[in-house]
């Protein structure tokens, strides 16, 4: 995922400019063997590129779609590509301009390239473009300024969201610029500042492992003044991603987790989606999902996308790195309080569906197990809390659990709640 360029400064070590060479190396191989043959491109969304949004230190691109009716003061989303695509690749495949046209946000979409990455990747990993004030992260923090005042946008209701190196990056700005992101969601991604003492490659595959406290310090680090609120994050990963491990859906979880103060126990767990996706919520005080972690089985490195033309689905698999499965970019708009039009994540001052009531879960014993809402024993599955016998642990005997309090599930067949 990460690259460097091969030039260095005059007078930099040897060992320096060789480990730069391999980095950038290592990344085109890798980005070559992942992406394979590319499809034909056609772009299917218009955007417009913008120029001088700011002085733009990182040498970045930024290109706006703008639906064509947009409410006064709306939201804004920063959307960031991942290693070997470019904005318009990331507009035309992940479902988040048609969710602009219906949930009313303007979407701006940063771009980086070869001449300041071999592979096209956002620089997540170099100290001169993931720190506040400087580099790629200003100069997206400078598309932001320049949306609010060019759009009438909402700086109150500003969020972020990227695939692995855009991944990571939205981890930078989330870090770098809490006062700026109200939320964001990471997909495929890393903790902030894990090339602080480890390699790129080491913090991908196999990951690196640390405490909650640290984790969440390096994000304090990166604005020491700020107290907070934090941004509100969701994490989305493949389960079986061997490009970045899934090892690194749980560092965010436990860095941004320990960052709001919550254990790294989920407040509550379920599935979601066509394809049993497992979603594990951690609750503020409040009632609002802090912490968000999104587990998609079957696929590997990528955004998740679920082509088609239902309420439900969103995105194409036209090219690498869209994968069908979920519309991830559909729950991540209802995370961020965007998309209010299903079942979604309570956005920042709305109740918690389960809180003071009963939440209910229809689903086969076995998606019941695998979202922790029961346990098998012995072939047979068995309510977490109450313990009431559900009958054989398979995929083809179906209830409805009734959750109340959180974490205490009922058989609820007969209706619910």
């Amino acid at each position: 995922m990460p690259s460097s360029s091969t030039s260095t400064a005059p007078g930099a070590p040897p060992g320096a400019r060789l480990l730069l060479r391999l980095l950038a190396v290592l990344a085109v191989v890798l980005g070559t063997a992942l992406a394979g043959p590319a499809p034909e491109a056609r772009a299917a969304v218009t955007l417009t590129r913008v120029t001088g949004f700011g002085t733009n230190p990182g040498a970045l691109t930024m290109y706006v779609y703008r639906p064509a009716t947009l409410p006064a003061h709306p939201p804004v989303v920063v959307a960031l590509h991942g290693c070997t695509q470019n904005a318009q690749g990331y507009a035309d495949h992940s479902g988040l301009p048609q969710l602009a046209d219906r949930a009313g946000f303007l979407l701006v979409l940063a771009e980086t390239g070869t001449a300041n990455n071999a592979s096209k990747c956002f620089n997540w990993f170099q100290a001169g473009d993931n720190r506040r004030g400087q580099g790629e992260a200003l100069s997206v923090r400078q598309m932001v300024s320049h949306a609010v005042t060019a759009h009438g946008a909402d700086p109150r209701r500003v969020y972020v969201t990227g695939l692995s190196a855009g991944g990571a990056m939205t981890a930078v700005m989330l870090a770098a610029y809490p006062d700026v992101f109200s939320a964001g969601a990471v997909v495929a991604g890393l903790p902030y500042d894990c090339t602080r003492d480890s390699s790129p490659y080491t913090c991908m595959n196999p990951g690196v492992d640390r405490s909650p406290a640290d984790w969440a310090q390096r994000v304090r680090d990166a604005h020491p003044s700020y107290t907070g609120p934090w941004p509100r994050t969701a994490i989305w990963y493949g389960d079986q991603d061997t490009t970045v491990v899934p090892r690194n859906a749980t560092e965010l979880r436990d860095q941004w987790t320990a960052v709001h103060g919550l254990p790294q126990t989920p407040t509550r767990t379920t599935t979601i989606g066509p394809n049993g996706t497992r979603q594990e919520q951690y609750l503020a005080a409040d009632g609002t999902v802090a912490v968000e972690v999104d587990r998609v089985p079957g696929i590997g490195h990528g955004t998740p996308v679920d082509p088609g033309t239902g309420a439900e689905q969103c995105g194409s698999t036209g090219a690498p790195y869209f994968l069908d499965s979920i519309c991830s970019s559909l729950w991540i708009a209802r995370f961020f309080g965007l998309d209010t039009t299903g079942p979604g994540d309570p956005g920042p001052g709305d109740p918690d569906p389960g809180g003071g009531g009963a939440a209910c879960w229809t689903a086969s014993n076995y998606a019941h197990v695998q979202a922790g809402r029961a346990t098998t024993s012995g072939g047979y599955t068995y309510a977490t809390g109450s313990g009431q016998n559900m009958g054989l642990y398979n995929t083809f005997v179906t209830h409805t659990l009734k959750e109340s309090p959180t974490g205490y599930f009922t058989l609820a067949d007969a209706g619910c709640p």
